[in-house]
């Protein structure tokens, strides 16, 4: 049985990860589609910064987020004198650090899955009437599904094992940013609490594993029903 403490972060934890994942694949397939199927002046550039989360530190990232996302940030300021909201000091604070920090390896795995459609079905489908729209949904993105799915779990997975930006961006608050890896992070600075830091280390490792065994699992089940 899982104590309170271990219960609260694991809750939060999947709570911070499916929030970031749910709100940054609509815009990761937008993304994944445009490096996909768009050519243009400096397409190497912004393929370069959307991966940049991918070798920057953790910590710059979570800077990042705090000059421009805070209360007193460049776009923060304004949420909040206008709407009221705050990424600050909450979960939807760590739910966009990880989101940013997972969004490359979404947006990597969706758009290798664009790029192995093949094009002449998407212009056969065009020739027979269907308008953008309809090949999009119809048929580029089922015969990327596997693609999609793996984004999906990988982004998911790697929400739940963000600890530099959130803690950076939104500090380490019981019950509302303390994730499993800043509940570890507590544990480990607090004497006589290495037990406890074992159990959650080996839940992070238990949810990590279990994701990634998912991803395969859901990746050749698409395959097969799609017959690819």
């Amino acid at each position: 049985m899982l104590s309170e403490y271990e219960l609260q972060a694991l809750l939060l934890s999947l709570k911070v990860a499916g929030v970031a994942v749910a709100f940054s694949l609509p815009l990761g397939i937008f993304v994944a589609w445009i490096l996909a199927r768009c050519s243009f002046a400096g397409k190497a550039l912004v393929d370069s910064i959307i991966h940049l989360p991918l070798v920057l530190p953790p910590v710059v990232i979570g800077y990042l987020l705090l000059i421009g996302m805070g209360k007193r940030g460049v776009i923060g300021e304004w949420l909040y004198q206008w709407f009221g909201f705050s990424f600050t000091f909450s979960w939807r604070g760590a739910a966009l650090a990880s989101a940013v920090i997972a969004f490359p390896l979404m947006v990597r795995a969706i758009r290798l899955a664009l790029e192995a459609v093949d094009l002449k079905l998407e212009q056969a489908a065009r020739t027979l009437g269907a308008g953008f729209w309809r090949v999009l949904f119809t048929v580029t993105l089922p015969l990327s599904f596997p693609g999609i799915l793996a984004g999906v779990v990988l982004a998911f997975a790697r929400s739940l094992g963000e600890f530099g930006a959130t803690i950076t961006f939104v500090s380490n608050i019981p019950g509302e940013t303390r994730t499993i890896p800043l509940a570890m992070y507590t544990l480990i600075e607090t004497p006589g609490a290495e037990g406890d830091a074992a159990r959650l280390c080996a839940i992070a490792i238990l949810l990590s594993l279990v994701s990634l065994l998912l991803s395969e699992w859901l990746a050749r089940w698409s395959r097969r029903r799609l017959g690819i």
